[in-house]
C-alpha cells in the first residue's frame, strides 16, 4: 500500500469518524477510536451499500459520505451492544 493512499484512508476515516461521533451525539470514542471506527464504518459501508444495490463512487466527498453512514451504522449497533 502506498504512503499517499494510507493518508488518504486515515484521513477520510478521521473526518467520517468525527461526522459520525457529531451525528450520533455523545457515542464517540475520541480521536483515535474515532479515526479507528470511521475506516472500520468506512469497510462496513463497502461491504453493505452495494449489496443494496447503492453504488459507491469516486472521489473523496463520496468516499467520506459512505464512510461516515458506516460508521454512523457502526456506532449504533455498538450501542446496542453496550446497552445489552
Amino acid at each position: 500500500m502506498e504512503f499517499t493512499s494510507l493518508l488518504a484512508m486515515l484521513l477520510v476515516g478521521a473526518i467520517a469518524g468525527w461526522l459520525s461521533g457529531k451525528i450520533m451525539e455523545g457515542r464517540g470514542f475520541g480521536l483515535f477510536g474515532n479515526i479507528v471506527v470511521g475506516i472500520v464504518g468506512a469497510f462496513l459501508a463497502g461491504l453493505i451499500f452495494p449489496a443494496l444495490g447503492f453504488a459507491v463512487g469516486g472521489g473523496l466527498l463520496s468516499s467520506i459520505l459512505f464512510a461516515t453512514a458506516g460508521a454512523v451504522i457502526l456506532l449504533f449497533l455498538i450501542g446496542l451492544i453496550r446497552r445489552g
